[in-house]
C-alpha cells in the first residue's frame, strides 16, 4: 500500500472557508501536492468537475460525474491521493506522469471509468465508485503535464490507466434531475475538451523533507 491510501482529513473549517470565499488556501504554492483538496475546471467549457448522490439511469448505474458552472458548490471538491501501488506522500508535489486517485470529498467515491457508454454522447462513461475512498484499479489516472511536476496554473490531462482514455467534456447537457449540468466522459484522442486546471481548494504544504518539493531549498511552513 502507498503511504497515502486513506482519504485525507481536511478540517471542516478550512474547507468551509475555501468553499464560502471561492478561493484557495495555501495560495503561495505554485504546484499541486498530495493530500490537497481541489476543484478542477475544464478549460474549454469553463465547468468544474462535479459529483453528487445521483446515479446514472443507464450504463453502470454508478454515481454520476458531471460538470457545473457554479463556483461555490461543495460537491466539486476532490482530494488528490495515491494508488494501491504508488505512494503519494502528504504534501509532496505530484509529478508529471504520476498515477493518482481523485476522491470526491462529500461522498468518498473515486473518479472512475470503464467501457460502459456515457449517457448522452456514447463516449466512455466516467463515474464515481467505491466507499470511503476505497475502490479498485479502475480509479487510477495518470497526470499528463509538460514539466517535472503538476503546476497549478498549467493545463493538464488525466489519462485513465486501464483504458488509456482521457477525462473530457464536449458540451452535452443533461435534463432532469440534473438539468443544465454537463456530461463528463472519457475519449481516446487528446483535444481542447480534455484540458483541466486547478482552481479553488486547500493546497497542503510540503514537509521539511526535500523529496516533497521539487526545489530542495523550499522552507517548511504550515497553514
Amino acid at each position: 500500500m502507498g503511504s497515502f491510501d486513506r482519504a485525507p482529513r481536511i478540517t471542516p473549517l478550512v474547507l468551509l472557508i475555501a468553499c464560502m470565499t471561492g478561493q484557495s488556501v495555501g495560495t503561495e504554492l505554485s504546484f499541486v501536492t498530495c493530500g490537497s483538496v481541489v476543484k478542477l475546471v475544464n478549460i474549454k467549457h469553463n465547468v468544474r468537475l462535479h459529483s453528487h448522490e445521483v446515479r446514472y439511469g443507464s450504463g453502470s448505474g454508478q454515481q454520476s460525474v458531471t460538470g457545473v458552472t457554479a463556483v461555490e458548490d461543495s460537491n466539486s471538491y476532490w482530494s488528490v491521493r495515491g494508488t494501491s501501488d504508488s505512494s503519494c506522500v502528504r504534501g509532496a508535489a505530484v509529478k508529471c506522469g504520476q498515477a493518482i486517485r481523485l476522491t470526491h470529498v462529500n461522498t468518498g467515491r473515486n473518479l472512475h471509468s470503464h467501457y460502459f457508454a456515457s449517457p448522452l454522447s456514447s463516449n466512455q462513461e466516467v463515474s464515481a465508485f467505491g466507499e470511503e475512498g476505497e475502490g479498485d484499479h479502475l480509479d487510477e489516472w495518470t497526470v499528463q503535464c509538460g514539466g517535472s511536476v503538476w503546476k497549478r496554473e498549467e493545463a493538464v490531462r488525466f489519462r485513465h490507466r486501464a483504458t488509456d482514455a482521457l477525462l473530457a467534456v464536449t458540451g452535452e447537457q443533461y435534463g432532469r434531475p440534473i438539468q443544465g449540468q454537463w456530461e463528463v466522459h472519457a475519449m481516446l484522442n487528446p483535444s481542447q475538451h480534455s484540458l483541466w486546471k486547478t482552481m479553488e481548494g486547500v493546497f497542503l504544504k510540503p514537509s521539511e523533507s526535500s523529496s516533497a518539493h521539487p526545489d530542495s531549498s523550499y522552507k517548511h511552513s504550515e497553514f
